[in-house]
């Protein structure tokens, strides 16, 4: 079984946790683009989409699913989406896509959170795949400064525009032990938007391509 189809085996598998009538919370990715395409299997039954990014968006729409501004929905049941990396704990790496505050906001509305993954992103420690940052532009600098501090080398990811008009420092050569602390400590920097440690709102569930078939934990 190939990389991408493991990732399709996890996204159809996430279907299960789809119900009649409900807003699905949607992310971003390679994977996703999976679950979109299953979502789309079932569009007449549910009410539609929240999105978590503008390509995901044409996606859905391009399928005929009603796609919804997260600010006209109260509560999302689940939140669909992939992860870089992903850890015992649940606690994941996210922003290889340039999405992860958009994709941050619509986890934290989410009820349960359904990470969609290949068993190649699973890793003992957080770091491997490099830290992104989402930066307002003209922080650029100073965030770098500040992140070199915390012992990491942040690369500016030339040519990037994130859906908010911002920035993306990547972060390389760190080993993430203390996943919802270093959270923490990376957001209080003056000109950070996000970043893509999802520590302290981890996944609920996570589902994992393998070639055996799809694992649930």
């Amino acid at each position: 079984m190939t990389q991408d189809e493991m990732k399709k085996a996890a996204a159809w598998a996430a279907l299960q946790y789809v119900e009649a009538g409900t807003v699905v919370g949607v992310g971003t990715g390679s994977t996703v683009n999976h679950f979109i395409d299953a979502l789309g299997s079932v569009k007449d039954t549910i009410k539609g989409a929240v999105s978590s990014s503008e390509a995901s968006t044409e996606k859905l729409k391009a399928l005929g699913i009603d796609v919804f501004e997260l600010n006209d929905v109260s509560e999302l049941d689940i939140y669909v989406d992939g992860a870089d990396e992903i850890n015992a704990h649940n606690q994941m790496i996210k922003g290889g896509g340039a999405a992860l505050t958009r994709e941050k906001i619509v986890a934290a509305v989410a009820r349960q959170f359904i990470c969609i993954v290949d068993n190649t992103k699973h890793v003992d420690a957080l770091g491997q795949f490099p830290l992104p940052v989402e930066v307002i532009p003209m922080a650029r600098s100073y965030v770098a400064r500040e992140l070199l501090k915390l012992g990491g080398d942040p690369v500016y990811r030339q040519g990037v525009v994130t859906d908010n008009g911002n920035v993306i420092l990547d972060v390389h050569g760190l080993s993430i032990t203390q996943a919802a602390e270093l959270e923490e400590k990376i957001n209080q920097i003056v000109g950070v938007v996000t970043n893509g440690l999802f520590a302290q709102r981890g996944a609920n569930i996570v589902i994992t391509g393998t070639p055996e078939g799809p694992q649930i934990k």
